[in-house]
């Protein structure tokens, strides 16, 4: 065989080899409608394609997040709602026996009814949402509020038993953060208001504390003492004040709400552009592709003839 020939009939089944490779790339990206099967495929493209996979990960976990958090939310809106309604009935039963014309026994009536709505605001405001309590700031396993009641028993007031701020040796009081925190997209935190403290709406000194729990006891009392003055005047408005403060937080709650919803958009619109990304980097256009292994293929069938031929030749010469 003459050296031309040799180098003939190298160079063609090099060509076919060729060609059956890239058949046997595109069958593989048919199959699997993938561009690449292995990083060693197209290392950039594969490196690029495994960053869109970890962002999306990422964004279905931020997805979740959102969704529990609003959840969350919604349950505190539905708790507050409840716990307005309680205190404008409280509200209504004081200006009834704040009038000169009810009797010592209709005042009593007042006070049984009052304990139980007492006793329906407490129920609210410890709503529990998965296990958790929605207004214990970060103590959440356990129950923020409860009724106080002395030595009789006889109901006194609510306290509050989340978390507290801390006191050093000398005295003074440490803040201890109590809202919870929730991380919804990257680098971007929202805190829930779960510091039940603000519903205490503490006023006054530590010495002379003053909060929703004294205002409830002060009310009891003066239903007891049948002191209208003090039930027509300054427990009238305090509990106008009190209604007003459970509002305010409502409506915080009803902020953070919101921006969970547009945050919520946001990570449904990255998601979907995040997958279109990935689709343009990683999914085979099913007619280009299969148009490309047609051609493959009769410019393989036609190697295959052509090889043949030479192939044939090429050993006739040793006859």
């Amino acid at each position: 065989m003459r050296i031309t020939d040799r180098i003939t009939s190298t160079n063609m089944i090099q060509s076919i080899n060729r060609s059956q490779g890239k058949l046997e790339k595109y069958n593989n990206q048919l199959s699997s409608m993938k561009e690449i099967s292995k990083p060693s495929d197209d290392p950039l493209r594969a490196s690029q394609i495994m960053n869109l996979n970890n962002s999306l990960i990422q964004n279905e976990e931020f997805s979740v997040t959102i969704a529990d958090t609003t959840d969350w939310t919604n349950m505190q809106d539905s708790a507050l709602e409840n716990a307005t309604n309680s205190l404008r009935r409280i509200t209504t039963l004081i200006q009834s026996a704040s009038t000169g014309t009810m009797s010592d026994s209709d005042r009593q009536a007042v006070k049984a009814e009052m304990e139980t709505e007492i006793s329906t605001l407490v129920d609210s405001l410890n709503t529990n949402f998965g296990g958790k309590y929605v207004f214990s700031g970060m103590n959440t396993t356990t129950k923020p509020f409860e009724i106080s009641r002395d030595a009789a028993g006889a109901m006194t007031g609510i306290v509050y038993q989340g978390t507290q701020d801390e006191m050093d040796a000398d005295g003074n009081v440490i803040p201890v953060k109590a809202d919870l925190s929730r991380t919804i997209a990257t680098g971007v935190d929202v805190s829930l208001k779960t510091d039940g403290r603000q519903l205490m709406n503490e006023q006054g000194t530590p010495a002379e504390k003053d909060d929703l729990g004294t205002f409830l006891t002060d009310a009891l009392k003066a239903l007891d003492a049948n002191d209208t003055e003090a039930l027509s005047g300054i427990l009238l408005a305090r509990s106008n004040v009190e209604t007003e403060n459970v509002v305010n937080m409502r409506t915080e709650i009803g902020a953070i709400s919101n921006r969970l919803k547009s945050a919520q958009e946001r990570n449904t619109s990255e998601n979907i552009n995040l997958k279109s990304i990935r689709s343009n980097k990683q999914d085979v256009d099913l007619a280009e592709k299969y148009m490309e292994f047609t051609m493959e293929q009769q410019a393989f069938q036609a190697s295959l003839a052509m090889g043949t031929k030479i192939l044939q030749t090429n050993i006739l010469d040793y006859l």
